[in-house]
């Protein structure tokens, strides 16, 4: 219960602390909520929030937290050191740090004595999916976007859209917090978009991509990458991009697919048949199976989410 109210504190402080992952964290004593906290603006972890919270109570005390204290210097010294120093008896983390140079935080407080468990929820690893792909594979988490028909078509006949307007409307939002959004070359031709955020709140606007050889339509502000897609994605991330929305059409999709490099599934489903037009993914070389899959209603449209690879 503790570690779900964790999650909720940082579900509810998402993208707050960004570039950095955010955190919650719950101090417990004698059944009683004595501190907690989120990671905050300037980065102050959310278990440190609320040990200070906490004050001498946290002395004793069970700590419940999405993601393991980390016990490097960074901007800020090791979350573990803060725990030592609070006297917590036990520490109870809903996923590990995936950063090879702060992660092992949960094996250090049992050095030191302190009772430390993992609860591995998926809920906790997924409200920093992006970050954590960034710090752990050197690559940006990549969000593969798709409208359909129900007979699996990205086109119908003699109509502009496939899916809703409200469906657009959630697109425009998903770009609004992502670090880039791509489409290819194919998707450029046909229709030039300008892939921004629009007629939503937007921390900032997205990098614009295309991948393929080029060249753009004159006019076109989109970014053009025309290396491998492993290069590329590499120096996405080392130019800070956590998170990739990809807009493109079937051929780009079956590239990252057949590479290796979706890491989720966004598919709109339209109540349509088109009867014909290009399917959702061409033929590929095997089958892929996903995990996690959920559903939700959007307007008319029905959103199905799925993960290809654990975060």
């Amino acid at each position: 219960m503790s570690l779900q109210r964790a999650l909720d504190l940082a579900a509810a402080a998402e993208h707050r602390a960004y570039p950095k992952p955010t955190v919650g964290a719950v101090v417990v004593a004698d059944g009683e909520v004595v501190g907690e906290g989120a990671t905050e603006t300037a980065g102050r972890h959310g278990e440190v929030v609320a040990l200070e919270a906490a004050g001498e109570r946290a002395r004793g005390a069970t700590l419940y937290v999405t993601m393991e204290p980390c016990a490097h210097q960074g901007t800020t010294p090791p979350c573990v050191d803060a725990v030592l120093a609070a006297g917590v008896a036990r520490v109870v983390a809903g996923s590990l740090d995936p950063n090879p140079e702060a992660g092992g935080g949960l094996d250090r407080l049992r050095e030191h004595g302190v009772e430390a468990d993992l609860e591995d929820s998926f809920e906790a690893r997924r409200q920093n999916e992006a970050w954590r792909t960034w710090a752990s594979l050197g690559r940006p988490f990549v969000t593969y976007k798709i409208a359909v028909t129900l007979d699996g078509r990205v086109t119908v006949p003699g109509e502009r859209w496939v899916s809703g307007v409200e469906s657009r409307r959630v697109v425009h939002e998903l770009r609004a917090v992502s670090d880039a959004v791509a489409v290819g070359m194919g998707t450029v031709l046909l229709e030039n978009p300008r892939l921004d955020a629009r007629n939503v709140d937007a921390r900032r606007q997205p990098r614009r991509l295309a991948f393929g050889s080029g060249p753009l339509p004159t006019g076109s502000e989109l970014e053009l990458r025309s290396g491998a897609l492993e290069d590329e994605l590499r120096a996405l991330a080392e130019e800070g991009v956590q998170s990739l929305l990809l807009e493109g059409g079937p051929t780009l999709a079956r590239s990252f697919l057949e590479a290796g490099l979706v890491d989720k599934l966004l598919l709109f489903v339209a109540p349509k048949l088109a009867g014909d037009g290009p399917l959702v993914v061409p033929a590929l070389e095997r089958p892929l199976g996903l995990g996690h899959m959920t559903s939700r209603q959007i307007g008319d449209d029905v959103l199905l989410e799925a993960y290809l690879r654990d975060p």
